[in-house]
């Protein structure tokens, strides 16, 4: 199965031509991505020197924070990292370096799942660029927490709420496909194949009880804590246990993805390229994709550029995945969208990049706005092509 040829004849007439034939990005597209990465780096410098916290989400421009770091708190030091691999500027270095160690504590709480999300943009990332190891010891470490909320009843890591509580206590989500590269990471450095275990099973399962047929996805998936039984699927950010929230499928194209290249498991793959040809057979012709594909409003509710750039790291990782070109020129026509019509240029006062996301529309908070994961994905997704060599060893690609 691949994408549609009306989502193919509508990227068409819709965006610049982004690619040749080879899937290298246009002379146009290289300056357009090149210029959006500059502006990046200048809007870090901008507003770093202030930043002492961790960037939630922005209200009027400004960044609000969350003190703990919440489940964002890697991406900031993340985009420093990113930021430095590209530039060479040992105050970006610094920057993440301070705002990493600022998640020590972190290390050891076993109340969530998203310490892959604070972890790795932050310290496995940290670790391959500088070789430290006390960035890999604490990564490890945090994987070592993670895997505690493992349920092998059922098969997955749980999502919320502390351990030995009731309330979530069955509750599985798209998201979590993210964190399982930390516990990859984990086995890779320890030679403990529990980690690598855990992340397989929780992928399969992910694969077996979240993918329908037509390749979408719920965002949540329920089941029996004590028995592993299943309850069915349900939602937290979507907008019904029936839809598609767009965030979460692109977890799940990223994630997948990773799950393939770690394991080497050909289902994975194939869940992967699933989740991507539905997503781009539902893309509008803007290609930034809507808060949720099955949204009664879609194909004009409000969009979510987070969702575009997690996507774009995604299929662009699909491509050399897979061998098939045409998921690149997917990535970099999102890309190139996000690049035109996302950027917060014209805001001089505005302390994030990427515009247009959407925090959580079902509960009407944090509707166009930026967020940080917007905007780390929208670096990360810029290095693959301007830098993918250098991008790929700081993340784990090669």
């Amino acid at each position: 199965m691949t994408f549609s040829r009306r989502t193919l004849l509508g990227a068409a007439a819709a965006a610049p031509i982004v690619a040749g034939a080879a899937g290298e990005a246009s002379a146009a597209s290289s300056r357009l991505f090149r210029e959006s990465f500059d502006f990046a780096l200048k809007r870090l410098r901008q507003v770093a020197p202030n930043v002492t916290s961790f960037p939630e989400e922005t209200k009027f421009e400004k960044w609000t924070y969350v003190n703990s770091g919440g489940w964002v708190g890697g991406f900031w030091p993340g985009m420093h990292w990113l930021a430095f691999l590209d530039s060479g500027d040992e105050q970006f270095k610094k920057w993440a370096v301070e705002s990493a160690l600022r998640l020590s504590p972190r290390r050891t709480d076993t109340s969530i799942h998203d310490l892959g999300f604070l972890f790795y943009p932050s310290w496995v990332t940290g670790y391959r660029i500088t070789g430290d190891v006390s960035w890999r010891d604490g990564a490890v470490q945090a994987a070592s927490s993670l895997i505690q909320r493992y349920n092998d009843k059922g098969r997955f890591i749980r999502a919320w709420g502390a351990l030995g509580t009731p309330t979530n206590a069955g509750r599985a989500i798209m998201d979590t496909m993210m964190n399982l590269d930390l516990l990859t990471f984990a086995s890779e450095q320890t030679g403990e194949s529990r980690f690598l275990d855990v992340a397989v099973a929780h992928a399969e399962t992910t694969r077996v009880k979240f993918i329908r047929p037509d390749g979408s996805t719920p965002h949540v998936f329920d089941f029996n804590p004590d028995t592993g039984e299943d309850i069915g699927p349900n939602t937290n950010q979507g907008y019904s246990p029936t839809s598609c929230w767009s965030r979460g499928q692109a977890w799940g194209i990223y994630g997948f993805t990773t799950m393939y290249r770690r394991s080497r498991k050909r289902e994975f793959l194939d869940a992967a390229r699933k989740l991507a040809d539905f997503a781009l057979d539902a893309l509008t012709p803007d290609h930034i994709p809507v808060w949720d594909y099955r949204s009664p409003l879609a194909p004009n509710d409000v969009k979510d550029s987070s969702a575009g750039a997690i996507m774009a790291c995604g299929l662009l990782d699909l491509a050399a995945a897979s061998g098939r070109l045409s998921y690149r020129v997917a990535g970099l026509r999102i890309l190139d969208a996000l690049c035109r019509t996302c950027l917060t240029t014209r805001a001089e006062k505005h302390e994030a990049i990427l515009a247009r996301g959407t925090r959580n529309r079902r509960i009407e908070t944090g509707i166009e706005v930026s967020l940080p994961y917007g905007d780390y994905y929208l670096m990360e997704a810029l290095l693959r092509v301007l830098k993918p060599r250098e991008l790929g060893r700081a993340i784990g690609l090669s």
